[in-house]
């Protein structure tokens, strides 16, 4: 799973049959430490309650599309959970490591 921040809604026209009702959310990646650490995405909402301004985790790709009901929608992202907090430890060293 990865973690992103809400940073909109999406209101589509039409949608795909089976995921009616579905929130589609912008997401924005973010680090663990809660910068920003990507491009914006589209996601459908699993959860049905997310909003906007609230940290999330999700899924890409073919778990993503497990994750709603019915299973296996054409998604390429799926907000799984909404985060209420995050803990770390030794975050210096983490970046240290990540940065080589």
């Amino acid at each position: 799973m990865k973690l992103a921040r809400v940073i909109g809604r999406v209101v589509p026209s039409k949608i795909y049959k089976g995921l009616e009702g579905v929130p589609l959310l912008l997401i924005r990646p973010v680090a663990p430490d809660g910068s920003e650490s990507g491009n914006s995405v589209v996601a459908a909402d699993a959860t049905r309650m997310a909003g906007p301004g609230e940290l999330v985790s999700y899924e890409g790709g073919r778990e993503a599309a497990l994750a709603l009901d019915p299973w296996f929608v054409p998604v390429d992202h799926a907000i799984v959970g909404i985060v209420d907090a995050v803990e770390l430890k030794h975050l210096d060293r983490l970046q240290k490591t990540a940065e080589g």
